[in-house]
């Protein structure tokens, strides 16, 4: 299979290149050329901006298209009419954050999605309106090319060269050994999936010209943050001591969720953003593999120099709320 990947030079689209590639596929990138351009030099790659040069891929045929770097519904719109007549077949990366409203766990493909405000306009930057704008990029691929998009609806996306860090937090605060602060209850729901499962997963959909909505995020059976950061401890031959602090003192602490602590999301608002219905994507064959060896996986390709400082509380500010969270324990108790 002829397979165009627009983008592919990052950590999703890195992966996809390599499931591909394990599957016999001929891949073609397309990007600027901006980000690790000599990733891949064996693949072919075709240089330009989706915001307005789609030259190079003109005049060309390929099986099937994955759209990795989608943000604004023009440039979906326009990438999508242009390769109608060129593939067969369009998948679109998407987010669960499509969906208007998280109070509610269980969130299928059903579910209502977000509405862009009438007064907004479409910034690729402006994380605000990033799920609004995914749905509108669904919206455009699925019009130009019916009933032959498949859109992938991610939850967070874990795993070696993720340089958000968000995993990578809990996995090097593992790591490092003594009392972590874990935030919220130990029981509190959570959905990772890893991105070499998500790779393959969706390369052997695009093989099959599978359409419609899929929600993509595991494992597939319940995963708590009090077992993940167990996961994480167990990768790294740690076994510090977790001791759980309540949202709401974190909130008042000025602690912002999910930023200082990746993951962490206040239950009253966001009940239902790791609580996604995926049965219908683990029926149709996405396997997920042992947590623990995500965790070492990736705590292997940090201590190769892969990612990035600065994510999440520092260690100073998180033995500082531990000691406040003792005193006032102490106190009311």
């Amino acid at each position: 299979m002829k397979v165009l990947i627009l983008g592919g030079a990052q950590f999703l689209g890195r992966h996809l290149v390599l499931a591909a590639q394990a599957r016999g596929h001929q891949i073609t990138l397309f990007n600027r050329g901006y980000t690790n351009a000599d990733l891949f030099p064996e693949v072919e790659k075709l240089r330009g901006n989706r915001d307005g040069d789609l030259r190079a891929l003109e005049g060309r045929q390929w099986d099937a298209v994955i759209d990795t770097c989608g943000f604004v519904s023009a440039n979906v719109r326009a990438s999508a009419r242009l390769l109608a007549d060129s593939v067969a077949h369009y998948t679109f990366i998407s987010s669960i954050s499509v969906y208007r409203d998280f109070a509610k766990s269980g969130l299928d493909e059903a579910a209502p999605l977000a509405l862009l405000p009438a007064e907004a306009k479409e910034v690729e930057g402006d994380h605000s309106t990033y799920g609004a704008r995914k749905a509108l990029c669904e919206r455009e691929a699925e019009e130009a090319m019916p009933g032959r998009v498949l859109s992938i609806r991610p939850g967070i996306i874990v795993g070696p060269y993720d340089e958000s860090g968000r995993f990578l937090y809990w996995v090097r605060r593992a790591a490092r050994g003594g009392e972590l602060l874990a935030p919220g209850q130990a029981r509190t729901p959570v959905q990772l999936i890893d991105v070499r499962d998500l790779a393959a997963w969706i390369i052997k959909m695009a093989e099959a010209g599978q359409a419609g909505p899929f929600n993509a995020t595991g494992p597939a059976s319940a995963l708590t943050f009090g077992q993940m950061l167990e996961h994480c401890q167990a990768a790294a031959g740690s076994n510090g001591r977790l001791t759980w602090v309540d949202d709401g003192f974190l909130l008042e602490q000025g602690v912002a969720p999910f930023s200082d602590l990746p993951f962490w999301l206040p239950l009253e608002t966001h009940k239902g953003f790791f609580a996604i219905d995926c049965h219908r994507t683990f029926a149709s064959g996405l396997a997920c593999r042992p947590l623990m060896e995500t965790a070492a996986d990736t705590l292997e390709w940090d201590r190769a120099g892969g990612g990035r400082e600065g994510v999440g509380l520092n260690s100073e500010r998180g033995q500082e709320l531990l000691r406040l969270w003792k005193s006032k324990f102490r106190r009311d108790g």
